[in-house]
């Protein structure tokens, strides 16, 4: 994975049954946004089929933490993170009803004794808590010292608060810092990498619904991985939780640092020159690839022309490059047959289909 040769050297950490940091792969997060164990579970299913890594869920009430045993003791595989805010009694309650990992921000839980009997809950458990500073719930004391919640105000903020947790003996730590802005969270982000080791759940807060939402989730959280920060994330759209972890995943297989094998679809813009309906085409043939799970990486490439098409997608397993009203089939840029513009999409999922079974 080309991404290990940039990466910042975090420690690991172990969430569950998976871990973090390290040389560790990205793990893609999102969380529940419903209640009672039934919808709870139906969720966190759903989340699991899509490639959810890790889920975390609120917890601001006993009742909350009662629900969280319940699903630990569920057929559910992926690791529940426990939200806590301000009650540090819950944090404690969660931390016995199983909770994987505890997120808290230590400076509203309250003074030293409750944050040491929280470190101490989970240290027991051996739980690891993360820390995660906010930009709309920064303490008034940065806020008084900086004007605003900007980068470094939030960067300063979470270190001290890791600092509150080391002098209790506690380093079972990741570390999240998010803003509205791209900019300000990649930045906090950079001053953190460069003061400590522990792994970095990235994200950009509150990012909006639909294409901006995805952009700015996209543009912050990217630049970031190409620098080598981030251990974890979860893009937090106003949508589905689903959608949060298709764009996680989506970001990561730009990216290349996508670590479990799929399908990689390539295709060109169209221009002039293209004679095939090639936007409805990717569309239906994305969502027919949504359900197909394969054993290796595959790159299908659907171009628009066979001028540049299988020069320039040289490198996919298989291919098309559009004619008036049919594809050139390709297989790692040489030129194997045709096929009429409706079996294109049965063309390209039963080659993928074969290429799969024979590797």
């Amino acid at each position: 994975m080309i991404y290990n040769d940039i990466r910042r050297k975090s420690k690991e950490i172990r969430i569950g049954s998976l871990c973090i940091g390290g040389e560790n792969p990205i793990a893609v997060q999102s969380m529940t946004n419903t209640v009672g164990y039934d919808e709870l579970y139906r969720q966190m299913k759903s989340l699991e089929n899509v490639g959810c890594d890790i889920i975390r869920m609120t917890v601001p009430d006993m009742e909350s933490a009662e629900i969280l045993k319940r699903l630990k003791g569920s057929d559910l595989k992926m690791p529940i993170v426990a939200d806590i805010h301000f009650d540090w009694r819950l944090a404690i309650e969660a931390a016995r009803s199983g909770a994987d990992k505890i997120r808290i921000n230590p400076g509203n839980i309250g003074d030293i004794s409750r944050i040491k009997a929280v470190a101490d809950a989970c240290r027991e458990r051996q739980i690891p808590i993360r820390v995660g500073v906010n930009g709309g719930s920064l303490d008034r004391t940065k806020l008084d010292k900086y004007g605003s919640p900007t980068a470094e105000a939030l960067a300063e903020s979470a270190l001290e608060n890791v600092k509150i947790l080391e002098d209790l003996d506690f380093d079972s730590i990741v570390v999240a810092v998010k803003s509205s802005s791209p900019v300000k969270t990649a930045m906090a982000n950079r001053i953190i990498s460069k003061s400590c080791q522990y792994p970095m759940h990235l994200g950009v807060t509150e990012a909006g619904g639909g294409m901006m939402g995805v952009i700015k989730a996209g543009a912050g959280i990217g630049g970031m991985l190409t620098e080598g920060i981030g251990d974890t994330l979860r893009v937090s759209l106003t949508d589905a939780p689903e959608e949060e972890v298709r764009t996680g995943i989506a970001i990561l297989k730009s990216l290349g640092f996508y670590n479990k094998p799929s399908v990689n679809i390539v295709s060109c813009p169209t221009c002039g020159r293209t004679r095939i309906d090639m936007i409805p085409i990717v569309k239906k043939l994305e969502k027919e690839l949504e359900g197909i799970k394969v054993g290796r990486n595959i790159t299908v490439a659907v171009m628009g022309c066979v001028v540049n098409g299988p020069g320039e997608a040289r490198e996919a397993d298989i291919g098309i490059a559009g004619g008036k009203g049919e594809g050139v089939l390709f297989c790692k840029g040489e030129i194997v047959g045709k096929v009429s513009e409706e079996m294109i999409i049965p063309t390209l999922i039963e080659g993928i289909k074969n290429i799969d079974k024979d590797s």
